[in-house]
């Protein structure tokens, strides 16, 4: 367990270092790493429905329903099936929390 928050750490410190025109994302579930790195844009669905956050996006947290992350960046588009989760976003910096 020490490991795995001394890697959250480690991942936070690097994720603060992204351009102002990306976000860093991180979209894990607590023994699986999904997504880390630089996006363009980052898609969710919560209680009210589809939402986009792009860089510069004001910080805020949201439950997220059953459906789809999807994460857009310069080497394309990658899709993550999920179930339910928490969103966390904060100076550019989109953390995602499944299987919560």
């Amino acid at each position: 367990m020490a490991n795995h928050l001394e890697n959250l750490v480690n991942t936070t410190k690097k994720i603060r270092e992204a351009p102002k025109d990306q976000l860093n994302v991180l979209v894990y579930a607590p023994f699986k790493t999904y997504f880390d790195g630089l996006a363009d844009s980052v898609s969710a669905k919560n209680g009210k429905g589809i939402f986009d956050v792009l860089p510069m996006h004001h910080s805020f947290i949201t439950l997220l329903d059953t459906g789809y992350v999807t994460i857009k960046s310069t080497q394309g588009e990658q899709t993550i099936e999920i179930g339910k989760g928490l969103m966390h976003v904060n100076q550019n910096l989109v953390t995602v929390f499944l299987d919560v």
